[in-house]
């Protein structure tokens, strides 16, 4: 794409003056200045309006110092608003904005030529309204078809008119005698519903940002052509205000729209004016929208077989299918014929154009990344106000509207993040996700705090395909909520970085496609063990580390020593532990039942409880059942410790049953047999690693032999899992 742009660099393209400064002023002087700011002076009085006029030029403006700081930052190529946003905010959030900008201008065409069919149609009534819409709208295609300075050129000569317009005005006389209204009452209009009239009247300047790709020079041009239009503008409206007041009664300037036609030294000076602009702001918008078109076929962002769309035309590349394509949509347009419904959401999608560039400007400066070095410097504070402004006024102009075109960037939004669409730039984003992620790092405490506890797993799987239970369990515990790292430890230390991150790289794609959200970390070490140890000791940045290791069991004798001292090692470094003992031949069952023999709420007990219940409120485990097992010597405890058992549970909240069974002499492993030889899933406790740490572990192997995929928990955190299952009863403290 960049190759069929570089005659910008050659000298060919247009200058300030006609590529941006013309076509921004010529919209910025449209319909609204000639048959609405009369009835907003009439309505709200002189110093309303002068206040109204200045708010609208000022959210306007720091729109346009946004786009001044992008402009002088970006080579900005084909597309405006569309190639800045996108190579700012990333391909989707360009695309999002792109697709209803292309549509509001090819609309605003048929938006124009309507309206100037309307008013020829007023001065010769004997022609058709809709036969003058649909020649003009043909009539204005054919010039931008012909060529971009060709539309130019034409601009030239309805700019002469609207100045023309604006002297014969100057010039005038007062038509009656004239009481000036400092803050009127006459129309009874409330001054932000007045506000919402006229403010289309400055979102002008998005011309002249379209019309970048055929601009000589656009980081020059765009901010010198995009600010001088903007002040020009206010100038224009502050004068014509005043001479508005000072020339003609209030209730005049409210019933007759063509007021100035009166009030000018010759009358069918505003004539000429008004077809000018509304001509003026439709070869605008077929020369904009195209261009639009254009960068959002060759950036993949339609589908592909609108691919031809991006095409360009001769030496300047002047997308000559994208115009037909918009005159087409234009002509459905007028054909259908009012297109008063529609007005309101195109206004609202050129509001959100001129938000987003703001947020894109602001977003640039505030994280001062190296890579944004703008000529024009603009503090974030003046971009991020500007976004604000558009929000407001937005809601103020029409708050439908704005719910709908919300919706529809939305929804634009998440279509094309699905398509995962890959772009040769950067974006902001991830400066973002970096300042935030920066922001939570040092503000997270170095102790636990019990209420925002949540399992960050550390998944010792190996490679995924072998051992991907472990993983669908990791990913049911935290619920896409918690930090999970997926971890694989080579037995090579000589393996080189290059190996190890392609490693990465494929364990991350595999976990992608399974919808899994996790981290990938590959390590390498003289074993497994070894490595796993070193991991957990290094792993993680500041506060933000794995308190949890997930693994699988071993059975291997010879690694038994290496395998249970690694255990107690996650132990010293303060980590839980829970092992899988997976059985391969039931896996998780239905998950319908899970058993949890308690030993008391503390430490393991809490734990175990707390993982049950993740395991419980998961997608893949919502139908199962938490049954809480306790084991007594004989019939005389079991009244009062399943009062208590359950008394306890209920004030836990996790929706688990109890279990009180006798021992009677039995042991503890023909009872757990016994019980839970139909559960789906076991969670046990584990003792703390001791002197004959082997000799205990391989005691446990023993005692779960035959059984249902079981989980041996050790809690090792420093941290009260009861203080995370209890209700917090706060405690005032007398100062």
């Amino acid at each position: 794409m960049a190759d069929r742009n570089l005659h910008s660099s050659r000298g060919e393209g247009l200058g300030t003056f006609g590529g941006v400064f013309t076509p921004s002023l010529l919209t910025i002087l449209g319909v609204i200045m000639y048959l609405r700011l009369g009835w907003v002076v009439g309505s709200v009085g002189l110093l309303a309006t002068l206040l109204i006029v200045t708010i609208s030029s000022f959210i306007t403006f720091l729109t346009a110092l946004s786009i001044s700081a992008i402009a002088t930052d970006q080579h900005v190529r084909v597309g405006g608003a569309y190639y800045m946003i996108s190579h700012s905010l990333g391909i989707e959030s360009g695309g999002a904005v792109g697709v209803p900008l292309y549509f509001a201008q090819a609309l605003s065409v048929a938006l124009y030529t309507v309206g100037f069919a309307e008013s020829v149609t007023r001065v010769f009534p004997s022609l058709d309204e809709k036969s003058v819409a649909v020649v003009t709208t043909v009539l204005v295609a054919l010039v931008a078809l012909k060529s971009a300075r060709a539309a130019i050129k034409v601009q030239y000569l309805i700019m002469a008119l609207i100045a023309f317009s604006l002297l014969s005005l100057l010039l005038g006389r007062p038509i009656e005698q004239t009481e000036v209204e400092l803050w009127g009452v006459a129309g009874k209009e409330h001054f932000w519903t007045v506000f919402a009239v006229f403010f289309p009247a400055v979102t002008g300047i998005m011309a002249g940002v379209n019309m970048s790709g055929d601009l000589r020079e656009p980081s020059r041009s765009l901010p010198k052509g995009t600010l001088a239009a903007v002040g020009t503008g206010y100038v224009i409206y502050m004068v014509l205000t005043v001479l508005l007041a000072l020339r003609a009664d209030a209730n005049t300037l409210i019933a007759d729209p063509l007021v100035m036609r009166k009030i000018a030294f010759w009358g069918d000076a505003i004539l000429l004016g008004v077809w000018g602009a509304t001509l003026s702001s439709a070869v605008g918008s077929i020369m904009g929208a195209p261009r639009v078109l254009q960068a959002l076929a060759r950036d993949g962002v339609l589908p592909r077989w609108m691919a031809l769309l991006g095409r360009g035309s001769g030496p300047r590349d002047e997308p000559r299918i994208g115009t037909t394509m918009t005159l087409m949509v234009a002509l459905a347009a007028v054909f259908l014929g009012n297109l008063n419904m529609i007005a309101p959401v195109l206004t609202m999608l050129f509001l959100t154009t001129y938000g987003v560039l703001n947020i894109s400007a602001g977003l640039e400066r505030f994280l001062e990344n190296p890579s944004f070095r703008p000529r024009f410097r603009v503090h974030w504070f003046w971009s991020l106000l500007g976004a604000v402004g558009c929000a407001v006024v937005m809601f103020l102009v029409n708050a439908l509207a704005a719910v709908v075109a919300i919706i529809c960037v939305i929804a634009i939004f998440v279509w094309l993040e699905r398509r995962e669409l890959e772009s040769a730039w950067g974006s902001v984003r991830r400066g973002i996700w970096m300042a935030l992620a920066r922001a939570g790092l040092l503000r997270l405490e170095k102790v636990s705090d019990p209420k925002n506890w949540r399992p960050n797993l550390l998944v010792l799987s190996g490679a995924p395909t072998k051992r991907w239970h472990l993983i669908d369990l990791a990913a049911s515990l935290t619920h896409n909520r918690a930090l999970l790292t997926v971890s694989t430890v080579i037995s090579d230390e000589s393996a080189g970085a290059e190996r190890m991150n392609a490693m990465e790289e494929t364990i991350s794609d595999y976990l992608t496609r399974h919808g899994i959200q996790g981290l990938v970390r590959v390590s390498s070490a003289p074993n497994p063990y070894l490595g796993a140890v070193r991991l957990i000791e290094t792993y993680g940045l500041g506060a933000l580390v794995p308190n949890t290791v997930l693994l699988g069991y071993s059975e291997e004798y010879e690694h038994r020593e290496a395998y249970c001292e690694m255990i107690a090692g996650f132990n010293r470094a303060r980590r839980n532990v829970a092992i899988v003992h997976y059985n391969t031949d039931r896996g998780f069952g239905l998950r319908r039942q899970i058993d949890v023999w308690w030993g008391g709420l503390r430490r393991n007990g809490g734990l175990m409880m707390i993982l049950a219940y993740l395991l419980r409120t998961s997608l893949l485990w919502r139908n199962a059942e938490v049954c809480v097992k306790m084991v007594v010597p004989n019939e005389a405890a079991v009244q009062g410790t399943h009062e208590n058992l359950t008394s306890l549970i209920e004030e836990l909240r996790t929706g688990a049953t109890t279990e009180v069974i006798v021992a009677g002499g039995r042991p503890f492993r023909e009872i757990l047999h016994s019980s839970s030889r139909e559960a789906d899933l076991i969670f046990l406790g584990m003792a703390e690693p001791g002197d004959d740490f082997a000799a205990y572990y391989e005691e446990l192997q023993r005692r779960i032999a035959g059984l249902p995929t079981t989980i041996f928990v050790l809690a090792s955190e420093d941290i009260a899992f009861e203080e995370i299952l209890l209700p917090y009863e706060p405690q005032c403290t007398a100062p």
